[in-house]
């Protein structure tokens, strides 16, 4: 078992750590203040492929593994989490087009996602259907060669502000079986965009609620099968799952190091409070259980990549405790910091607050604990997990 880097996996890094210091974090401050969404940022990111990280080279991405997508992630998120965090949304969207529509669509449309030029955003969660995705009520009816839909999404990142929609829709009865996935250009008649949401975090990047009142939508822009939807959706949770651990990750990286510089510098009693045991045993502490989520979230990435029965297990287990240890990482570090960590002129009260929704979001870490357990729970479970 081989834990080492290969060659180009420390060019993605590198390229990765150079975007992020010098196009996201100098900012990061600033686009939390004033919830600026870094659209400018996003196409810099799409000129490096960043934006098309895993969508299908045949769709003009780079078909990268999620290992490696998740290498890149990490470092991205080091600079500036809302963004980081975005971007990942972003690419799982615009995969699903790679992947699922037909030629047509996504020649219209993937080259400009893929650049990052025209965002993205994934429409799945409702005022009704949150951790229980499959109860989702939003309704698609065939009209002839279209379908006509009408409905509610909530809690959408990036809406308001992208050109692309991918939306799960119920197009048949009841449960996961009775939804589809379509594509919905974000100007079309008949939707409208709720206020943007006043958030704790994550104000670099917009949240607003969806409704789509009587909207044409032609048949040619569903993504894969009549039905398909859910299997879509899921598939993509789980990388999404991934993502916003490697986020978690990330971030806590970050507050890790800038932590650890203060601690050399902040003197109390005439010592740095570097050289308290307490300090010490905290640091040790946040640096192990850091490196244990990495190498979770990376083993939860490789079985995504080879298509392991369990993978969904794997990124469930990776998800709720890679967001846990980053946000504990985040506010131990904060903790460190004293009052100069509670003031925004320091960045460590914007790392608690954008990794704090890391917890609820992609399923919650109650949620991921049910998909655990029942697996845990299934005859011969035991044996294939350990």
């Amino acid at each position: 078992m081989d834990f080492s880097l290969t060659e180009d996996q420390h060019a993605f890094v590198a390229s990765a750590r150079a975007f992020s210091a010098g196009a996201l974090a100098p900012h990061a401050a600033a686009w939390d203040a004033q919830s600026i969404f870094p659209k400018d940022a996003l196409r810099q990111a799409g000129e490096l492929g960043f934006m098309g990280m895993y969508a299908p080279e045949a769709a003009g991405g780079l078909g990268m593994s999620r290992l490696d997508a998740s290498m890149i992630v990490e470092e991205l998120a080091r600079g500036c989490t809302a963004t980081a965090a975005f971007l990942t949304i972003h690419n799982m969207a615009t995969s699903m087009v790679g992947k699922y529509c037909t030629d047509e669509v996504i020649e219209h449309w993937c080259p400009d996602l893929v650049m990052g030029t025209k965002l993205a955003s994934y429409c799945l969660t409702e005022p009704g259907a949150g951790s229980d995705a499959a109860s989702l009520v939003t309704r698609a009816v065939r009209e002839g060669d279209d379908y006509i839909v009408n409905g509610t999404k909530i809690f959408i990142s990036g809406a308001g502000d992208t050109e692309v929609l991918v939306v799960m829709v119920r197009t048949g009865d009841g449960g996961p079986k009775g939804i589809s996935a379509l594509l919905i250009p974000a100007d079309a008649a008949g939707i409208s965009y709720g206020k943007k949401e006043d958030k704790m975090g994550w104000n670099a990047q917009p949240t607003r609620s969806i409704t789509f009142e009587q909207v044409r939508v032609p048949v040619a822009n569903r993504l894969g099968a009549e039905g398909q939807g859910f299997a879509i959706a899921m598939e993509g949770l789980d990388g999404g799952r991934i993502n916003i651990a490697t986020c978690s990750v990330g971030t806590a990286q970050q507050a890790l190091e800038e932590a650890t510089a203060y601690a050399r510098e902040r003197k109390q009693f005439d010592t740095a409070i570097a050289d308290f045991q307490s300090t010490q045993f905290k640091l040790a502490d946040m640096l192990t259980e850091l490196v244990a989520a990495r190498q979770m979230v990376r083993l939860a990435a490789y079985k995504l990549d080879t298509k392991d029965s369990q993978a969904s297990t794997y990124c469930a287990m990776a998800k709720r405790f890679a967001t846990d240890v980053g946000f504990n990482v985040c506010n131990d570090a904060l903790q460190l910091f004293g009052g100069y960590g509670y003031i925004k002129e320091y960045p460590m009260e914007r790392h608690v607050r954008d990794t704090r929704v890391h917890q609820i979001l992609e399923g919650t870490n109650e949620i991921m604990r049910v998909i655990v357990s029942r697996r845990l729970l299934m005859d011969g479970a035991l044996e294939v997990i350990k």
